[in-house]
């Protein structure tokens, strides 16, 4: 049995086995990672207002440690990759020289690009290591305190959101605002749109232009907030009701229809994988139903889905060709490596067939006790362990799910999984 304190952080494996019958009940998510960390930057620049329903994942509560204790001459953002990002640009409009570390992966994971615009701004940014990663020394800013015209700044768009999420957050505190030009194929534009929402409800300008974003130089206000719950962790339920025994449903509390969250496209491609969604006025419920014979999805605004898509459809026999997974190869680890590498076992392939699109396919899918390596990732140990529903499965270092959703496992255990530590 699971301990209610959750897991011990030196559980090295999980069994899981689901005992056969139908999935039913009510699962609890995790609040929103995405919108906690972009509320608390925001919050912080305000100088004020409530946040409720923060999320408990690892990653927000490390970016409110940090943002606790501003006078630390080291921040360590871990394996955060939004803490790390924001965290430089928040530090640089405050004016902070401090030192910007993290994890061996961390260093991995480019900032290159921010850093170059955030020296555009006038701060003064060294690298402690390899030049375009962390970690990083910063060593103030010197703005253009007299000028009359926006800050201009022109930025790839098929790289990390969270860059230009970063670069949009301290728009307002800039002395004319900021002019922020998107070239090529922006990526992950509803976690953009996610920022501005925020941003204007502290009070601050920001519009959308198409290539330009512009954000005027006026100040937030402090206000309050709840978060939503995250659309990411309900994938994992979506998958869940899709690979259960026939009559599966789940109810799924705190999610909104009309959502700033680009993760709720999960509602339109698992329609496409057997899951039928109906919105009540605090949350969802999910039942089962005939999925199409084969689906093709660009994943360009919502690449966190990729995972738990292509487990769902490997599992399901239904082929499916994906696009607009670039940025998974630097997330927490290489994702489409690791995908690659662990579907494989269960008798599926993902093959690249033409650039950057990916085809999942499957012929004789069985699960009977495979191993699952997360790779320091808690999308990967999420997005596999539905499978256990179509038999056991252990999942190697459990723990890692703390990242986003902490009590992944515990709710897994209340919806009737059996689970045993190691």
């Amino acid at each position: 049995m699971l301990n209610p304190t959750l897991i011990s952080s030196s559980a090295s494996f999980l069994h899981l086995r689901w005992p056969g019958t139908p999935l039913r009940g009510i699962a609890q998510l995790p609040a929103s990672k995405s919108e906690s960390n972009r509320a608390l930057i925001i919050q912080a620049l305000a100088g004020g207002g409530t946040l409720e329903n923060l999320s408990d994942a690892n990653d927000t509560q490390l970016m409110q440690r940090l943002l606790a204790n501003q006078q630390a001459e080291v921040f360590d953002a871990e394996d955060a990759g939004t803490v790390m990002r924001f965290l430089t640009a928040y530090l640089v409009i405050t004016g902070k020289q401090a030192k910007l570390v993290g994890t061996a992966r961390m260093y991995q994971r480019p900032i290159g690009v921010l850093v170059d615009a955030l020296r555009q701004l006038g701060a003064q940014i060294e690298y402690s290591g390899e030049a375009g990663y962390p970690p990083l020394q910063l060593k103030g800013w010197n703005p253009a305190l007299d000028a009359e015209e926006p800050a201009e700044l022109t930025v790839r768009g098929d790289i990390s959101s969270q860059y230009i999420s970063a670069l949009l957050m301290i728009g307002p505190m800039l002395p004319a605002g900021l002019r922020l030009w998107l070239t090529g194929k922006v990526g992950s534009r509803p976690y953009i749109r996610m920022t501005q929402s925020l941003m204007q409800h502290f009070g601050a300008t920001c519009r959308d232009l198409g290539e330009v974003l512009e954000v005027r130089p006026v100040a937030y206000q402090p206000a309050d907030y709840t978060i939503e719950s995250d659309w990411s962790a309900a994938s994992y339920w979506y998958a869940m009701v899709a690979l259960a025994p026939a009559g599966s449903t789940i109810i799924l509390p705190g999610l909104r229809e009309h959502s700033w969250q680009g993760d709720q496209a999960i509602v339109g491609i698992m329609d496409q994988l057997g899951v039928a969604t109906e919105f009540f006025p605090d949350g969802v419920q999910l039942t089962q139903k005939a999925p199409a014979a084969s689906v093709e999805q660009d994943f360009s605004d919502c690449p966190d889905l990729a995972q738990t898509v292509a487990v769902v459809a490997a599992a399901l026999g239904v082929p499916v060709a994906m696009t607009g997974l670039e940025s998974l190869r630097i997330k927490e680890t290489d994702r489409i490596l690791a995908l690659q590498t662990e579907l494989a076992k269960f008798g599926a392939r993902m093959e690249e067939e033409g650039e950057e699109r990916f085809v999942v396919k499957s012929a004789a899918f069985q699960v009977s006790g495979q191993q699952i390596e997360t790779y320091h990732d808690h999308r990967m140990a999420m997005a596999f362990a539905p499978l256990a529903l179509r038999g056991p499965l252990t999942v190697q270092a459990p723990d890692v799910v703390r990242k986003s959703y902490p009590r992944f496992w515990k709710e897994l255990e209340r919806a009737g999984f059996s689970t045993d530590f190691r």
